[in-house]
């Protein structure tokens, strides 16, 4: 029988959690109101607590196992799947090492999307192009989340800490993804740094959505391609 071909996106692990984290309270641009009208049963005290308070005093939302959840997903059905630890983290990277066509970084997409173009041409043919087009970009410019809030120096160390098993993951993801790119000769403009984004504040403050005339077409998507 024929297998699947699987492919996958992760995204830094404190950037998907902090964006969780205020995506469950407040929604996105497309109705912060109607987002709150929709979860009746959280309670103020839950919606508005301080994500600094929820970190530094370990409640759980904040805390493992609920952080743990990148590595269970490629780790597999297995018990000492759900545990956070080296077990689970050498299972999960053998399994997307062997099982995976392609994972790719959502920091990069655009490169991910040129690689899945060069490997998967049937489905997405003209991918970046489609992902470019100002009627996709004013869509997605309306599903950031609302309200999102840089974590004091202090909770983003402690929450780094937690996470480390899935920042390991991360990393040895991101090289391999960077390893393909080089094979199939694509240029990045991305850092090779290990660098946690999280300490890129910019990156997770709530912007709001661009209008119509300041969004402007970027430079081809093939330029990135090195010609043969």
């Amino acid at each position: 029988m024929e297998q699947p071909v699987y492919i996958n996106i992760i995204r830094d692990p404190i950037n998907r959690f902090l964006s969780n984290y205020f995506f469950r309270r407040f929604g996105d641009w497309r109705g912060e109101q109607n987002h709150m009208i929709r979860t009746p049963g959280m309670k103020d005290e839950e919606r508005y607590l301080d994500i600094n308070v929820c970190i530094l005093e370990n409640y759980p939302e904040c805390s493992n196992p609920r952080l743990f959840y990148i590595i269970p997903y490629f780790c597999g059905q297995h018990p000492k799947c759900r545990e956070p630890g080296v077990w689970a983290l050498e299972r999960a990277k053998q399994n997307a090492v062997e099982n995976f066509l392609l994972v790719g970084i959502l920091e990069e997409l655009e490169d991910v999307l040129l690689i899945l173009e060069r490997l998967l041409p049937h489905f997405f043919s003209d991918v970046l192009n489609i992902y470019k087009s100002p009627g996709y970009r004013k869509l997605g410019n309306m599903t950031g989340t609302v309200r999102k809030q840089t974590p004091s120096l202090e909770a983003l160390q402690v929450l780094y800490h937690r996470m480390k098993y899935e920042y390991d993951f991360y990393n040895f993801i991101r090289d391999q993804f960077h390893l393909l790119k080089r094979k199939i000769g694509l240029k990045s403009q991305f850092s090779l740094t290990h660098t946690p984004n999280f300490l890129l504040s910019s990156q997770l403050k709530t912007h709001q959505p661009m209008e119509e005339h300041e969004e402007e077409m970027e430079e081809d998507a093939h330029s990135w391609l090195v010609q043969p």
